[in-house]
């Protein structure tokens, strides 16, 4: 006899961690986890802290020149960050 409302592990994962409450956290750690990913790791290597709050994520930089220049691309790696996690994690970005 087959079941007939059968259903992906993925998809019963992804329900759980929603219902648990824990799909924002771990999209959020991801997220921060992958920043030397798309940023690479020159960016990573000026990079002293990086968080999330609120939807925003705050990265604390050791150059100006480099926080200049993430400042003005900020839409195109709110997007390249969100892409890499799948999920629309943060809005904004403000370096410091």
């Amino acid at each position: 006899m087959r079941r007939q409302s059968a259903e992906a592990i993925g998809d019963i994962l992804h329900q759980m961690l929603r219902q648990e409450g824990i799909e924002t956290p771990l999209n959020e750690y991801r997220l921060v986890q992958a920043w030397s990913e798309v940023m690479g790791e020159g960016i990573q290597h000026y990079t002293d802290d990086i968080f999330i709050r609120n939807r925003v994520l705050f990265v604390k930089l050791k150059s100006a020149a480099l926080r200049a220049e993430l400042m003005y691309n900020r839409q195109t790696l709110v997007h390249r960050l969100n892409s890499h996690v799948g999920a629309q994690v943060i809005e904004k970005i403000v370096c410091t």
